[in-house]
C-alpha cells in the first residue's frame, strides 16, 4: 500500500497505520528511586509564607464585615440592656413595676 497526500497540506503522511512517525530509537528515560525522593521537602517553610500569603490577600475580605457584625451586635446587646433598666424604662415611656 502506498501513502497518501494530506490534500489540506499536500504532503506525504505515512502508510495506514504509520502517520509520519518514525520508530523512536535511543529514549533515554532517567528515574529516582523512592526512597531518594524528598516527599516533604520544603514543605514547612511553604507551609509558612504561604499562609502569611494568603491571610495578607485576605484579611481586607474577611475582617471588616466582622468587624461591622460585632459593632451592630454589642450596641443591639447594650440598648437592649438599657431599655431592660429602670432608666430606660421611665425614658422610653413604661410603666415602672
Amino acid at each position: 500500500m502506498g501513502g497518501s497526500v494530506d490534500p489540506k497540506n499536500g504532503h506525504f503522511i505515512g502508510n495506514w497505520g504509520e502517520f509520519g512517525c518514525p520508530t523512536p530509537q535511543r529514549v533515554a528515560t532517567y528515574s529516582l528511586s523512592p526512597n531518594r525522593q524528598r516527599v516533604f521537602a520544603g514543605a514547612g517553610h511553604a507551609a509558612i509564607f504561604n499562609v502569611f500569603r494568603r491571610f495578607r490577600h485576605q484579611v481586607l475580605y474577611v475582617v471588616p464585615p466582622f468587624v461591622v457584625a460585632y459593632a451592630a451586635m454589642n450596641w443591639a446587646i447594650e440598648r437592649n440592656e438599657y431599655l431592660n433598666s429602670k432608666p430606660g424604662r421611665l425614658l422610653e415611656g413604661g410603666e415602672e413595676e
